[in-house]
């Protein structure tokens, strides 16, 4: 999809986040914003190996002006493609409503993660299911405003 302010984007390729993320984008954010009972918003980042930027709807939470993310796939035992990129490219944007800005990316650092992950899992209760049956340590990220903007 190509944005009207700037390069294409491409969005998840699965059915039904593509047509959230349609809806949202169509309505300016009036739409989807809130997303079978949740609150989401719009993470495009940078492709890390094909440079190309994508686009997913992911649930959020708020913590002192911060947007927490959780990379749970579901509880599969990979991370999802979206947190590879912006561990590779932590310059990512956002959009959240109708409001599109710019955030640096970084995961939780072991210490910070508890009372943030109590904050994502009150709500969506599921985060605390897919950690349970995942062999891997599921991150939680903080999206924060980049310096300057």
């Amino acid at each position: 999809m190509t944005t009207p302010s700037g390069p294409e984007v491409f969005d998840s390729p699965t059915g039904w986040v593509a047509d959230h993320i349609r809806k949202y984008v169509e309505s300016g954010g009036r739409e989807g914003h809130f997303y079978q009972g949740h609150r989401s918003l719009l993470l495009t980042t940078r492709g890390r190996k094909s440079g190309l930027l994508r686009r997913t709807a992911l649930f959020y939470g708020e913590d002192d002006g911060r947007y927490l993310l959780v990379a749970s796939n579901g509880g599969a035992h990979q991370h999802p493609a979206w947190y590879l990129n912006l561990t590779a490219d932590p310059d990512v944007t956002v959009q959240v409503g109708p409001d599109e800005f710019a955030v640096r990316a970084r995961t939780a650092a072991p210490e910070e993660k508890p009372p943030l992950w109590r904050i994502m899992a009150s709500n969506f209760s599921l985060y605390d299911t897919y950690q349970e049956k995942s062999d891997r340590d599921i991150p939680l990220v903080i999206l924060e405003p980049r310096e300057g903007e």
